[in-house]
C-alpha cells in the first residue's frame, strides 16, 4: 500500500506539473521590464484583456519628408527582446523607403500588462494588427517577425490580409519540442508540453494557410533553431517565397553585409517601389 501511495503521489505531481504549472510559458518566455532607451520611438497603448498592450512606433526620414509613409511594418521581436530597443533605428533600415514601424511588446514584456503567456501572444498580435490597419487605411502592411516573433507574424497573416511577410529564423515550436527534446525523457515530458503550445503559434499549420509573398532569412549556424526546423516552416509555406541564407550567421547575428544586400534586393520584389514610396 505504501508503494501504491507513493506511485499515486508521483503520478499526481506529474499531472499537476504538466497541466497546471504553465511549464511551456516558463520554459520558453523570458520577459523583461527594465527601462530601455527608446531612441525617440513613440509609445502607444491598446486595451487588451483587462490591461494594456504596449507598442512603439517610429517613422523614417523619407516618410517624414513625404508627409506620410508609403508602407507600414508591424514588427514582432524575438524572445527576451523588446520593441522599445529597436524600432527607432529600424525605421531607417528599409533602403530609403518611406516607412512607419509599429513594434509590439508581448504581454508581460516591457509596459504590456502580464502575465507572460504563450496563449496571449496570438490574440495580442491580432489586436495590434487591427489597430494598425485602421491607422494605415488602404496603405499596405508588411509583417516582420524574428524567432518567436515569426510565430506571431504567421498567425496574423493566416487570419488577416497582409502585403507580405519577412520571417527571420522561424521556429516550429511544437515540432522542436517533440523532436529536439523528446528523446531524453521518452516523450513523457515533451509530448504533453508540445500539446500545450497554442494552435495560434503553430508555424507549420499557419504557413500552409498563407498565400501572401514572404522573404525567409535563415541563419546558417543557428544554434537555437536548427536549420532543419527552419525548413519545416519554409516547406509548409503556401505563398510565393524567397529564401535568403545568411552564411556564418548565428541565431541573433545582425543582418549585415551580403545578407543585407540580398534583403534589399528581395524587398524590391516584395514591395513595389510605387507602393512603398
Amino acid at each position: 500500500m505504501r508503494k501504491t501511495r507513493i506511485a499515486l503521489a508521483i503520478l499526481a505531481a506529474y499531472f499537476i506539473l504538466i497541466f497546471f504549472a504553465h511549464l511551456p510559458d516558463h520554459l520558453i518566455l523570458f520577459p523583461t521590464k527594465a527601462p530601455i532607451d527608446t531612441g525617440g520611438a513613440v509609445r502607444k497603448t491598446l486595451p487588451f484583456q483587462n490591461g494594456e498592450l504596449e507598442l512603439w512606433t517610429a517613422v523614417s526620414h523619407q516618410a517624414q519628408k513625404q508627409g506620410r509613409p508609403g508602407i507600414y511594418v508591424l514588427r514582432f521581436y524575438g524572445n527576451a527582446d523588446r520593441a522599445d530597443r529597436w524600432v527607432a533605428d529600424e525605421a531607417e533600415e528599409w533602403n530609403g523607403r518611406a516607412v512607419e514601424i509599429w513594434g509590439m511588446n508581448y504581454p508581460g514584456f516591457g509596459g504590456s500588462t502580464g502575465p507572460a503567456r504563450l496563449a496571449r501572444i496570438g490574440p495580442a498580435a491580432l489586436i495590434a494588427f487591427d489597430a494598425l490597419q485602421r491607422h494605415a487605411a488602404e496603405r499596405p502592411i508588411v509583417l516582420f517577425g524574428a524567432s518567436l516573433g515569426a510565430t506571431a507574424a504567421l498567425h496574423v497573416a493566416a487570419h488577416r490580409p497582409v502585403a507580405g511577410l519577412i520571417l527571420h529564423n522561424p521556429p516550429p515550436l511544437r515540432q522542436m519540442i517533440l523532436r529536439q527534446f523528446g528523446w531524453w525523457n521518452l516523450w513523457l515530458l515533451a509530448g504533453p508540453l508540445s500539446l500545450q503550445i497554442p494552435r495560434d503559434l503553430d508555424s507549420v499549420a499557419n504557413g500552409r494557410a498563407i498565400h501572401a509573398p514572404a522573404i525567409f532569412l535563415l541563419a546558417e549556424k543557428d544554434e537555437v533553431v536548427a536549420s532543419r526546423y527552419h525548413r519545416l516552416v519554409v516547406d509548409a509555406y503556401a505563398g510565393e517565397k524567397r529564401v535568403i541564407s545568411l552564411p556564418g550567421a548565428y541565431h541573433n547575428t545582425p543582418i549585415e553585409g551580403a545578407g543585407l544586400v540580398d534583403l534589399y534586393r528581395a524587398l524590391g520584389w516584395l514591395l513595389p517601389r510605387s507602393a512603398s514610396r
